[in-house]
C-alpha cells in the first residue's frame, strides 16, 4: 500500500501538469520605440526576475498566477504590469525618459551645486551601507559576449581571413569571438569570504567546456573607497563616495524624481583633473537613507585605463528586505581596438533569490570556486533557465559553433589539424619541430638551430640539442607526464656530454629523474642565459659565463602537502670538474681585448679553480603561504596565494664518504617573501628577504656555495630576488649571509600627474637590494626607473659601507 501511494504521489509531484509554466513575455522599449537594452523585470516583493536582451527582449517564466511586474532601467521612469498568467502572455512595455525635477531652492551666484550636500550624507553612510549586510546568499546568472567589430586580412604573416573563418565569423571577419553563460550559487561573509558553486555553463563552441564567468570578477561594490581592477586600470578607481571623493568630483545636482514613494536625486559626476582615475556618469542616491539606488558610470582613455577605449558600468539596487537594498543587475560594456583589430562587448550579472540570514560554516570558504564535471547544460535547460533571451544573432551562433564543436571532438578533425600543423616547413630548422597528436594528447618538441647553436670560450662553438615529450596521463587534475633529453658537443674542446630526465605523476606529487653528463654554470641560479653569453662573447668579447663539467644522477619529489605547504626533497650524486678556456675567437676584437679565464676568482689566469671531486647531497625545502584558499575545477584544484607573506626553510647536506663523496657540509636558510601588496594610490610593494648559514663546512667546494643572482649586463630578466650591478661570481660565500629585496611601483603615481608623459602609462620603480656576507660587508643597490607593460628602463648605484663603487644603467624585461 505504501508503495503504491509513494508510485502515486511521485506521478503527481512530476507530473507536466504540476510543474507546468507559463512564460510573460515581450519588448522594452522607449518613448521613440527604441528598445531599451538590459532594463530589468522583477516581480514586486520579491527577488526573482530576469532581464532584458540588448533588443529589448525579456522573457520570465513563471507558474500560474497573479503577479505584478516591475519594468525599470537607469534614466527610466518603472513601469508596473499586472498580470493573470493562465497561458503564455506577450506584455510590451513603454519606458518613458524619467523626468528630473528641480528642488524649490534659492541658489545664490556662487553657491555651492545642492548635489555636494547630498554626497557628503551619501559619503558619511558609506561604512553603514558596506558593512550593512553581514552574510548573505544568493543566485546569480553571468551572460558573457566578446565580438571582434573589425580586424586586417593578415596580421604579422598571420592569415586572420582564414583563422576568423574558421572561427565562424562572416567573410568582413566581424562576429561574435566569445559566448558564454552560467548560473552561480554565490555566498558572502564579512568582510571578504566568499563561495561560489557553477552548477550550469554553456559556452559558444566548447559543447563540453565549462564557462570562465566568476561571479566576483564582476562583483564592484562602490562602498569601498576604489576598486581596484587589476589589467584594466594601473591605479585604484576612486569611488564618487570614497571618504575623499569631494578631492577628486565634481558634483552637480540634475533633479529629482519619485519611485515607489522614494525619492531618488539623480547626480552628475565629473572628475576635476581628467588624468585622475576617476569615473564619469551619473549616481543616483535615495533621500533620507542616502543609500545608491542605481549608477551609470563610464572611463575612457583619459583616465589611463589599457587595453579598452571605453568602459561602462551599470548597477541597479532593489530592496531585499526593509533594512538592506542589494544588486539587481550589474553591466560592464567595453569597446577597444589596437593595430586594427576593433572589439566590443559585454558582461552582465543578475541577482536573484537572495537570503541575508543564511547558516553558513566558515570551514566552507576555504573553497573560493566550484566547478564540477557535468556544469556544461544543453539547449532545452537554457531555454527554461536564462533571465536573459538570446538574439537571434546569439542563437545562429550557439547553433553554428555547436555543430563545429561536434566536429572538433572527432579523430578525423583532430588528425587533419595535426596534419597541417605538424608539416615541415624550412623555417623549422631555425625554430624547431613540434609535432602534436592532439586526439592521444600528445606532444614532441626538437630544437632548432637558434637554440641549439651557442658559444662560449670554453667549448668554443657548441651543439646542444635537445627534445621532448609529453602526454596527458591524468585528465582529471590535468597532469603530464615529461620526458626530455639533449646531447651537448664543443668543437674546440672535442667533448661529448648527454642528459635524459622525466618527470612523473605520482597521485599528488612529481617524482623526477635526471642523469647524464653536462655542461653548466658555477653559479647554480644560472644567473647567464646562453643565449646572452654567446653574443656578448662574439660581439664584444665578453665571457661572463663561467663553467664546468658535472656527471650527475638525481632524483626529487616535490608537490602540495596540504592547502599552503609545499615541499621538494631531492637527492644527487655528481662528479665535478672544473674547465679552462680552448677557445678566443670573437667577430670583433674591441681594442685588442682579451677574454678573461674560466677561474672567475683569478681571471688572468686559467688556473683549475677547485679539483676534481665528487658530491653526494640531500636537500630539503618547504615553503608556507598561510593560505587555505583554493578553487575547484574538473582538472582538480588550484590554489590561491595568500595576503600573508610566504616563509621558507632550506636545507642542504653534503655528506661524506656515500659512494665516493668528498664533502661535508650543512647549510640552513630562511626566506619570507611577498608580491604586489597593494599600497592604494601609492601603488604595489614587493619584498624578499632571505638569511642562511653553513653551520658546518667541513669540506666543500665553490660550487656548493650560496650564491647570489647578480646581473653585469645592460638587458637583464627581472626578478625579485635579482640584484642589478653586483658580479656573478665573486661574492659567493661558504659561510653566512643576509639577502634582502625590496621593489615598490608607484603605478603612475607621478608620471600620471605629467602632461604628454601620461599618455605612455608609465610606472615608476624604485628597488633596494641589500647583501651581506663576511668577505662582502654591507654591499647595497639603489634603483630608479620607469616601466612600460613588461619593460623598465632602471639606473643603478650600488654602494658598500657607504661608498659608491659602481653606477649603470639597465634595461628590465619581464618573460
Amino acid at each position: 500500500m505504501k508503495s503504491t501511494l509513494l508510485l502515486v504521489l511521485l506521478f503527481v509531484f512530476t507530473s507536466p501538469l504540476f510543474a507546468q509554466q507559463f512564460s510573460v513575455s515581450g519588448k522594452i522599449t522607449d518613448e521613440n520605440n527604441k528598445p531599451v537594452p538590459f532594463a530589468s523585470v522583477y516581480i514586486k516583493n520579491t527577488t526573482k526576475g530576469a532581464s532584458a536582451n540588448s533588443e529589448g527582449f525579456y522573457e520570465l517564466q513563471l507558474k500560474p498566477g497573479n503577479y505584478e511586474l516591475q519594468y525599470k532601467a537607469v534614466g527610466y521612469g518603472q513601469q508596473s504590469k499586472r498580470v493573470e498568467l493562465t497561458a503564455n502572455q506577450v506584455v510590451n512595455v513603454s519606458l518613458k525618459t524619467e523626468t528630473y525635477e528641480l528642488k524649490a531652492i534659492a541658489i545664490h551666484a556662487g553657491a555651492e551645486d545642492p548635489a555636494y550636500a547630498i554626497i557628503r550624507k551619501a559619503i558619511k553612510k558609506r561604512k553603514t551601507y558596506l558593512n550593512e549586510v553581514k552574510a548573505y546568499t544568493c543566485d546569480i546568472y553571468i551572460k558573457g559576449l566578446q565580438k571582434l567589430l573589425a580586424a586586417p586580412k593578415k596580421f604579422l604573416g598571420v592569415d586572420v581571413q582564414k583563422a576568423t573563418n574558421e572561427a565562424g565569423l562572416d567573410s568582413n571577419r566581424r562576429g561574435i569571438v566569445y559566448l558564454s553563460e552560467s548560473e552561480s550559487k554565490y555566498s558572502f561573509m564579512r568582510p571578504d569570504q566568499v563561495h561560489e558553486v557553477q552548477v550550469s555553463s554553456k559556452v559558444s563552441g566548447r559543447n563540453r567546456a565549462f564557462s570562465f564567468n566568476r561571479a566576483s570578477d564582476l562583483a564592484v561594490n562602490f562602498y569601498e573607497n576604489f576598486q581596484t581592477w587589476e589589467g584594466l586600470s594601473n591605479r585604484p578607481l576612486v569611488s564618487p563616495i570614497a571618504d575623499n571623493a569631494l578631492f577628486y568630483y565634481k558634483y552637480q545636482y540634475m533633479g529629482l524624481s519619485v519611485e515607489n514613494g522614494e525619492t531618488v536625486n539623480k547626480i552628475k559626476v565629473t572628475p576635476k583633473r581628467s588624468y585622475d582615475p576617476c569615473f564619469e556618469g551619473y549616481i543616483y542616491i535615495l533621500d533620507d537613507s542616502w543609500r545608491i539606488e542605481s549608477l551609470q558610470l563610464y572611463l575612457t582613455k583619459k583616465a589611463n585605463i589599457n587595453f579598452v577605449d571605453t568602459l561602462t558600468v551599470n548597477q541597479q539596487f532593489y530592496p531585499v528586505s526593509s533594512r538592506a537594498w542589494m544588486p539587481a543587475t550589474i553591466k560592464f560594456e567595453f569597446t577597444g581596438g589596437l593595430f586594427g583589430f576593433k572589439v566590443g562587448g559585454y558582461f552582465i550579472s543578475v541577482y536573484k533569490n537572495y537570503d541575508l540570514d543564511p547558516v553558513l560554516n566558515k570551514k566552507d570558504f576555504a573553497e573560493v570556486l566550484r566547478i564540477d564535471k557535468g556544469v556544461a547544460k544543453d539547449t532545452s535547460y537554457w531555454n527554461q533557465e536564462r533571465p536573459i533571451p538570446l538574439t537571434n544573432e546569439e542563437k545562429v551562433d550557439y547553433k553554428a559553433k555547436d555543430k563545429l564543436a561536434i566536429k572538433r571532438e572527432s579523430k578525423v578533425y583532430l588528425d587533419s589539424l595535426d596534419k597541417a600543423n605538424n608539416t615541415f616547413k624550412p623555417i623549422n630548422i631555425f625554430t624547431g619541430i613540434s609535432t602534436r597528436n592532439r586526439y592521444k594528447k600528445e606532444y614532441y618538441h626538437f630544437d632548432g638551430l637558434l637554440n641549439t647553436l651557442v658559444y662560449n670560450t670554453v667549448e668554443g662553438f657548441a651543439l646542444d640539442y635537445g627534445a621532448s615529450f609529453s602526454k596527458l596521463v591524468d585528465t582529471v587534475n590535468n597532469r603530464y607526464l615529461l620526458l626530455n633529453g639533449k646531447v651537448r658537443y664543443g668543437f674546440k674542446n672535442k667533448m661529448f656530454n648527454g642528459t635524459v630526465g622525466a618527470a612523473i605523476p605520482l597521485k599528488h606529487l612529481t617524482l623526477g629523474l635526471n642523469a647524464g653528463s653536462d655542461i653548466t654554470d658555477l653559479n647554480s641560479r644560472q644567473p647567464v642565459s646562453t643565449l646572452e653569453n654567446s653574443f656578448y662573447s662574439l660581439f664584444y668579447k665578453e665571457n661572463y659565463q663561467k663553467l664546468y663539467q658535472k656527471q650527475f644522477a638525481s632524483a626529487s619529489l616535490s608537490g602540495r602537502i596540504t592547502g599552503g605547504w609545499v615541499a621538494y626533497a631531492m637527492v644527487e650524486w655528481a662528479n665535478r670538474k672544473s674547465l679552462s678556456n680552448s677557445s678566443d675567437y670573437s667577430f670583433f676584437n674591441p681594442d685588442k681585448k682579451q677574454f678573461t679565464s674560466n677561474n672567475p676568482l683569478n681571471p688572468a689566469s686559467d688556473a683549475p679553480l677547485f679539483p676534481e671531486n665528487q658530491s653526494f647531497k640531500i636537500g630539503l625545502r618547504t615553503t608556507y603561504d598561510f593560505s587555505d584558499k583554493y578553487e575547484t575545477y574538473p582538472s582538480g584544484r588550484r590554489y590561491l596565494p595568500s595576503k600573508y607573506p610566504t616563509i621558507g626553510v632550506n636545507y642542504v647536506k653534503g655528506v661524506s664518504g656515500v659512494l665516493g663523496s668528498d664533502v661535508d657540509y650543512d647549510v640552513l636558510s630562511v626566506d619570507v617573501a611577498k608580491s604586489n601588496i597593494d599600497m592604494g594610490f601609492y601603488g604595489r610593494t614587493s619584498f624578499f628577504a632571505g638569511a642562511g648559514k653553513f653551520v658546518n663546512a667541513n669540506k666543500l667546494f665553490y660550487t656548493d656555495y650560496k650564491h647570489f643572482d647578480g646581473n653585469q649586463l645592460l638587458v637583464y630578466t627581472t626578478s625579485l630576488n635579482k640584484f642589478l650591478l653586483l658580479n656573478y661570481y665573486n661574492f659567493s660565500t661558504p659561510d653566512k649571509y643576509i639577502e634582502g629585496h625590496l621593489e615598490h611601483n608607484f603605478s603612475g603615481f607621478i608620471t600620471n600627474k605629467i602632461p604628454i608623459i601620461r599618455r605612455f602609462k608609465l610606472q615608476e620603480i624604485v628597488d633596494i637590494n641589500y647583501l651581506y656576507t663576511p668577505n662582502l660587508k654591507n654591499y647595497t643597490e639603489l634603483g630608479f626607473g620607469l616601466q612600460y607593460l613588461n619593460i623598465r628602463a632602471m639606473y643603478g648605484m650600488s654602494y658598500n659601507s657607504g661608498t659608491n663603487i659602481h653606477s649603470a644603467f639597465r634595461i628590465g624585461v619581464a618573460l
